[in-house]
């Protein structure tokens, strides 16, 4: 059996966060994190950061938010923190003008977005947003730098300083040779991808890495209707040591794939319909929403 050195969500956490327990309603709150994760993947593209740092980025941020609340801290400034905290500790440190003007520019767009959001998506609306760079020593860059020094400071103190973060991406490579899947490049393109959506989640920080990466794969079996069995096994019956015999389930070849790596049927599955609450259809109203919150100021 893996060990786990990830630290996780506690339950008390995981049934009222900090949030919650503010009034925050649990669809807001699962909007924000997933907005904050985005423009975090948006900086990093942005600044041609590795996806390493992104990743350890987007977990950190999550875990954050199982020790306080949106209402105290914003998401930008949260996430801003995460990523230049990211890249230290996987060693492809970046410029702090640089984050703050790229962060500088994602909630200028923001801005733009809520707007004009009734005209289309925000792809279409921001098509036509032009970027107003600071000057270099106004006083909105010792504002957002001030920021991202409290950021990066609260994160290491409400997380104890234990930032180790243990990303899914060779776990992932291991499970597709296992299953023979390896060789299939749009099977190991999509469960990479799901991989990548779910830092949108707290899945990251609520479930051990194992667990997520059979969800992903399970996603791929069904959306790409691989023969590869995905049902729980059937019940039977099994003799034991003294002779006597009890109920135990039946396996077939790959019948339960996911027990070979220590995961359970029902926490697969309870990831998986995370993950697919992502793609659900949004109204414009619902879209902007976090756009409206994306600092403490906000």
């Amino acid at each position: 059996m893996e060990i786990n050195f990830t630290p996780l969500a506690t339950i008390s956490q995981i049934k009222e966060t900090p949030s919650r327990k503010d009034g925050i309603p649990a669809d807001l709150e699962d909007d924000l994190r997933a907005y904050g994760a985005k423009m975090i993947q948006q900086a990093g593209v942005l600044l041609k950061q590795k996806q390493v740092a992104m990743s350890t980025a987007q977990v950190l941020f999550q875990r954050f938010w199982y020790t306080s609340s949106l209402e105290k801290y914003g998401i930008a400034e949260i996430g801003m923190g995460a990523l230049y905290l990211a890249s230290k500790l996987e060693e492809c440190p970046v410029r702090m003008r640089d984050v703050i003007n790229i962060y500088d520019l994602l909630l200028q767009r923001a801005k733009y977005y809520r707007a004009n959001y009734k005209e289309g998506s925000e792809s279409d609306v921001t098509r036509n947003f032009q970027y107003e760079p600071m000057s270099y020593f106004s006083q909105t860059y010792y504002d957002l730098k001030d920021t991202l020094i409290v950021a990066e400071m609260q994160l290491l103190k409400r997380l104890a300083f234990d930032v180790h973060v243990t990303l899914p991406y060779g776990t992932l490579v291991n499970y597709m040779r296992v299953l023979n899947l390896l060789e299939d490049t749009n099977a190991c393109q999509m469960a990479w991808g799901y991989l990548n959506d779910a830092l949108q989640t707290p899945v990251y920080a609520v479930y051990p890495v194992p667990v997520i990466v059979c969800a992903a794969i399970l996603l791929v079996i069904r959306h790409s209707q691989l023969p590869l069995p995905s049902e729980p096994p059937k019940a039977g019956t099994a003799i034991t040591d003294n002779g006597n015999t009890e109920a135990a389930a039946l396996p077939t070849p790959f019948s339960s794939w996911w027990l070979l790596f220590d995961a359970s049927y029902e926490d697969m599955w309870l990831v998986a319909g995370i993950i697919m609450r992502l793609y659900r259809p949004r109204t414009p109203e619902e879209s902007v929403r976090p756009t409206r919150l994306l600092t403490k100021k906000e």
